[in-house]
């Protein structure tokens, strides 16, 4: 485990709680919330939070597009993201008990849980590796829909519910724990498959029962309901041995294992100079029978009776006084096949839990048998490494050491982020062997089940990235391709987006494949153009076949290997490419895009095949038959258009006055089209042709035209997404980068080499809208936003009026083309 995201100095006390979704966010007592986007951790979002006294907890929802946070005085807020921008918020619910302390907070489960199976990571199926487990939401509306909510536990033993109802508003209630109200001083939050809510409660003595409570909530009258129950508790293992009984008397930790399992919990048990940890299990046991009644005859069908007892799993010996506890969020199956066949293939992500202690170090240990899986020492770290017998005099001279104060693990469990004693931030890589040493197809291995983790589930993946050195881009390109191909039709076509948004991602990390990441950027353009432009088209009557007319277009264009694109326009309904002339206008600029963009290709296809060349963006597509496949599609439906609208066709700046320069470009196009055409796989679509054997270069003639192409129409030069100025591309080396807050990043990335030529920007060069593929100017006073994994630029309120091109927007208001985050940008940096 090696730091690599440093620590960024923040001014003021530090808080309490991290986390790590999409993004990190830090709390301080002056009552402000942080938000940060770990690609830029410099731009830090604060939010006045409104709360009047120390925010006690803080938790994201799912989709990590809303935040509760909790204080000492029963306040509850919920915040949301303003115009979808991770680094604009605002609050938008809030509910109280007042005068009572939080303790424990949670969302309300949604039903939705997965499992990771290890067992099964050489599978080819995508559904084997991930399977979905049968669990219940929390409460559901009619027809089943989750709805949403949150639970909190407060310090005198209340527990209170708040209910989002469909229509805005907000169902609230509270209810004891039991009976007999105590105290709470530690509570955690965990969910059964029965859509039951468990909560674990102590009052901080391990002289003192662990209670734990089963609440159920339900909604009678359009009011909130809870019912609880008391369910079996424990005593700490350290409180009944007579050598440890009073030796560590707070109980300083308590947290479910995981949120979905209510039968596991961690324990630990602290004094001033130490800590013990205890793993605790929920067991059904058979209940003994007295003798009176084992004489009498058995009736036939009668079981045993049981009961649930807490059994103690594992316990650690006495270790340095723990300061923070972060569990891993990575679903993974703990059946005894897929922990040997982890334990085999040195899989560790998701089968250790952080625990940092206040010498500064931190230990991963297993969660189960909690012995130590790996050891970080921080920079001020007094534990004593091996063989450093300077770190006894270190802790002779040394002030108050710097450690932990919060620690949280990033879904893949890949990376764990750390707010420390003075108030920094810390990223902080997790090997996924923990530095046992793997052989490269291993290691590759590894990471490519991962990444189809989060291609499947849609986390993000930039901790994975985090291990992905540049010489390993080129085989996970190619590998996670396969494992695509390998799947079904109608899964390819759910994930085919995503899976060319993770090349890109990979792609970046390296200069030798830069080029092929603006490929696949350009791509995720032409498929959203593609499918816009053919939305347009509507059938000509109603009792249609099964086809659309996109589909049939699709199907005749790919049969159909003229190069004379008039001859091909004959062959389709020209009546259902009748549209209004408004909405054909207002989408002229993406019409304009593919153009210029075709043009491009055909005219560097000389440069492209030429021995020894450097690889340029736009090489990919060469032998993409599939993405050329659609580009033809494209200019036989502009073709049509023209016809009706020739103010919506492209604009080239042609050296002759009778050039036809659509007919041109189609031919030209075709030619290049069928030289791949053989190594196109089944017709799913947006799909990159897999070379089954070797490609048929483009004929001498063909290459004899594109280079006098430059001499007949003026080509244009495109304008690829800048590269992009997030912190994972200059992650790649081992030693540790130390960022400071509002300051960006300016080292070099991606092996510090030089960037390409396209990826360079003069000051006084025209700022691109890159989903709108118009010109901002040189200087923008319009604000914009930016995509927060692939840089992409865009402002933030609309100039169009019509409602296709609105209807475009519409499309990326949450997310980018590759699946991205917004944040606002200042104009002078758009």
């Amino acid at each position: 485990m090696s730091p690599d995201q440093p620590p960024l100095d923040v001014p003021g006390h530090p808080g309490v709680q991290t986390g790590v979704d999409s993004y990190v966010f830090i709390h301080y007592v002056s009552h402000m919330i942080h938000i940060i986007d770990t690609e830029h951790p410099w731009d830090v979002f604060s939010i006045s939070s409104g709360h009047s006294e120390v925010i006690s907890c803080l938790e994201w929802d799912q989709s990590g597009s809303r935040l509760l946070s909790a204080d000492g005085d029963g306040q509850i807020k919920c915040w949301s993201m303003s115009d979808h921008l991770v680094n604009s918020w605002e609050r938008v619910l809030s509910s109280s008990v007042d005068g009572d302390p939080i303790v424990a907070l949670s969302w309300l489960h949604n039903g939705v849980k997965l499992a990771l199976h290890v067992e099964m990571s050489g599978s080819t199926n995508f559904g084997e590796k991930f399977s979905r487990v049968k669990f219940s939401p929390s409460l559901t509306l009619f027809g089943g829909k989750p709805m949403e909510g949150w639970l909190a536990v407060t310090v005198s033993g209340l527990v209170t519910v708040s209910l989002l109802k469909p229509g805005g508003a907000l169902l609230t209630a509270s209810e004891s724990l039991c009976r007999l109200r105590g105290r709470v001083a530690l509570a955690d939050i965990a969910f059964t498959g029965g859509g039951n809510i468990v909560v674990a409660a102590t009052d901080g003595s391990s002289s003192s029962p662990v209670q734990f409570y089963k609440v159920v909530v339900s909604v009678v009258s359009e009011k909130c309901r809870i019912d609880t129950e008391l369910l079996p508790s424990l005593f700490l293992r350290c409180t009944t041995d007579p050598m440890r009984r009073d030796k560590y008397p707070a109980v300083t930790h308590l947290k479910f294992l995981t949120r979905e399992n209510s039968e596991q919990v961690l324990l630990c048990a602290s004094n001033q100079s130490g800590s013990i940890v205890e793993c605790w299990s929920l067991r059904k046991e058979g209940l003994p029978v007295n003798n009176i009644f084992q004489h009498r005859s058995p009736v036939v069908g009668e079981k045993q009776p049981t009961i649930l007892k807490w059994r103690i799993l594992t316990t650690t010996s006495d270790l340095e006084r723990v300061s923070a506890v972060a569990l891993p969020k990575l679903p993974i199956s703990i059946s005894n096949t897929d922990l040997k066949v982890a334990s085999d293939t040195k899989f560790c992500p998701g089968l250790g839990l952080a625990l940092g202690f206040h010498d500064g170090s931190i230990q991963i240990l297993h969660r189960l048998s909690l012995h130590t899986m790996g050891v970080f020492y921080g920079s001020s770290s007094s534990a004593q490494r091996p063989g450093d017998e300077a770190a006894i005099k270190r802790q002779r001279t040394a002030g108050p050491t710097l450690h932990f104060k919060a620690l949280q693990f990033s879904w893949t469990s890949l990376a764990l982020a750390g707010v420390d004693s003075h108030g920094k931030l810390h990223m902080l890589r997790v090997s996924p062997s923990m530095g046992q040493v793997l052989d490269m197809n291993t290691t590759l291995r590894h990471l490519l089940f991962l990444l189809e983790y989060c291609m499947v589930t849609g986390y993000d993946w930039w901790d994975v990235l985090l291990h992905v050195q540049p010489t390993m881009v080129h085989n996970l390109v190619e590998k996670l391709h396969e494992e695509y191909m390998r799947q079904n039709q109608a899964l390819q076509q759910v994930l085919a987006t995503r899976i060319v948004a993770v090349k890109a991602s990979l792609c970046k990390l390296s200069t030798a494949t830069a080029a092929r990441a603006c490929d696949f950027h350009a791509k995720l353009l032409l498929i959203a153009i593609s499918s816009t432009l053919k939305s347009l088209l509507r059938p000509h009557v109603l009792n249609t076949p099964d086809k659309s007319p996109g589909d049939r277009l699709t199907e005749i264009c790919s049969k159909n290997t003229d190069a004379d694109i008039d001859k091909v326009m004959i062959n389709l309904k020209t009546e259902e490419f009748v549209l209004d002339g408004p909405p054909l206008q207002s989408l002229q600029q993406l019409i304009q895009w593919v153009g210029d963009f075709v043009l491009y290709l055909l005219s560097n296809l000389p440069n492209q095949v030429s021995q020894g060349s450097i690889v340029r963006p736009g090489f990919g597509f060469m032998r993409d038959g599939a993405s050329l496949g659609m580009l033809r599609e494209m200019l036989v439906m502009i073709r049509i258009w023209g016809l009706l609208k020739p103010g919506c066709l492209p604009t080239f700046t042609a050296m002759s006055d009778n050039q036809d320069s659509m007919q041109l470009l189609f031919r030209l196009l075709t030619k290049l089209w069928l030289c791949c055409k053989r190594n196109i796989p089944a017709p799913v679509p947006y799909l990159a042709a897999r070379d089954d054997g070797p490609p048929q270069e483009p004929d001498e003639s063909l290459i004899d035209e594109c280079c006098l192409l430059p001499s007949q129409l003026l080509v244009p030069s495109m304008d690829w997404l800048p590269v992009n100025d997030g912190i994972i591309v200059k992650l790649q080396g081992k030693l540790p980068l130390r960022l400071q807050f509002g300051k960006a990043s300016s080292l070099q990335g991606a092996g510090g080499a030089a960037p390409l030529d396209v990826f360079t920007r003069s000051p006084g060069a025209q700022k691109m809208d890159n989903l709108r593929c118009i010109h901002m100017g040189v200087s923008p006073t319009e604000e914009s936003k930016a995509c927060t994994r692939c840089g992409c630029v865009t402002m933030l309120r609309s100039p169009n009026k019509t409602n296709a091109m609105k209807q475009w927007e519409q499309r990326w208001i949450k997310n980018c083309l590759c699946g991205g985050l917004w944040r606002r940008i200042p104009p002078t940096f758009s």
